[in-house]
């Protein structure tokens, strides 16, 4: 694979497959953190222990011969632009922090992008799994594999009381994050959101938005992931996640079907003024935009709008991103000229409707 074949495409092939509850549940992910023994850990900012863990990646890893992994691609990040990088971001195929090591990281990608691995980002080895709806057994499972994988050519940083080790000691121990993105537009309408959280966060998990950590819930878009990773396995950790997502699940369900009896006409006006709105902007910024294309979401999953495709949906999340906006432009635009080409590409991609 080609670096062009993972960044021309908003979507990601993975994200185009059915999964339990998907109207809701947008992906699940495992993410394991992972520290090769014998050198420096990255937040030591050591280019020379950078470059040898690099090195090593390649050597061990990176194979000419047909392997069980040969479909994963390396991508140094020092090859690429910061548009690029952008992209890479915003389809939750790297991490904002991973660019800070760029001349001295990359990341192993998956043809489907269902498999990310990143190299020196905080820690030596990022590994993350996506699955499409509610599948948090599956991307453990998968991410196993690939950690077995891993170790088979290293010794990884442990400690039989503290488990693994890790540049954060908040992750320390499974080195697991474990995280589910939902889309909970009638939980927001209804306010109810606004009590759930804390609530969820008294669980020891943690809400955050469609980026991670600092980022806003755009659109109605929440992450929740675990904030403890020591003293617990990884598959009580899922468990008890699933346990929490699947009753987010069924008051998103009541939600929506409360807010559809009780104020049908209202749902609808905001659905169709969404729509107008995306169909029809000349300028448009990435707030209102976010907003829009989840109140049309509503109005598909609802049935209030027919003949769209959610998956439509799914790419304009990502497609109106700066990074993208700016790598279709084929250089930097200023926010005003962006909000004009965002626009115009929602149009386009409307107009489509399949």
């Amino acid at each position: 694979m080609t670096l062009e074949s993972f960044i021309n495409e908003a979507i990601s092939p993975w994200m185009l497959e059915d999964g339990p509850d998907k109207d809701i549940v947008m992906s699940s992910r495992v993410r394991l953190a992972r520290n090769f023994a014998d050198k420096l850990y990255p937040t030591s900012g050591n280019k020379e222990a950078l470059e040898e863990v690099l090195q090593f990646i390649k050597k061990n890893y990176i194979k000419e011969e047909d392997t069980e992994q040969d479909s994963l691609t390396f991508i140094p990040m020092k090859q690429l632009n910061m548009i690029e990088k952008l992209v890479l971001v915003e389809k939750h195929l790297i991490s904002p922090h991973l660019i800070k090591h760029s001349d001295y990281a990359a990341v192993l990608l998956s043809e489907q992008e269902q498999t990310s691995i990143m190299v020196n980002e905080e820690d030596h080895l990022r590994i993350q799994v996506y699955y499409p709806g509610l599948q948090l057994k599956k991307a453990l499972e998968e991410a196993y594999y690939l950690d077995d994988w891993l170790e088979e050519e290293a010794d990884y940083a442990f400690d039989e009381t503290k488990g693994y080790l890790t540049s954060c000691p908040t992750n320390i121990g499974t080195g697991m994050r474990a995280s589910i993105m939902l889309h909970l537009p009638a939980l927001v309408l209804t306010k109810q959101i606004n009590r759930l959280i804390p609530a969820i966060n008294q669980l020891g998990l943690v809400v955050r938005g469609i980026y991670g950590e600092g980022s806003e819930a755009r659109g109605n878009i929440f992450q929740i992931s675990n904030q403890i990773t020591l003293g617990k396995s990884e598959e009580d950790i899922v468990e008890d996640l699933e346990s929490i997502v699947n009753q987010l699940v069924e008051h998103e369900r009541m939600a929506r079907q409360y807010i559809y009896e009780q104020s049908e006409i209202s749902l609808e006006d905001r659905v169709f003024r969404s729509y107008g709105t995306l169909k029809n902007s000349r300028i448009i910024d990435s707030k209102e935009a976010a907003t829009c294309i989840s109140n049309l979401r509503l109005g598909i999953d609802l049935g209030i709008i027919e003949n769209i495709s959610e998956n439509i949906l799914n790419e304009l999340m990502v497609l109106t991103q700066p990074g993208f906006l700016q790598h279709y432009a084929n250089k930097a635009l200023r926010s005003d000229e962006r909000d004009i080409r965002r626009a115009s590409i929602i149009r386009e991609r409307l107009n489509l409707k399949k």
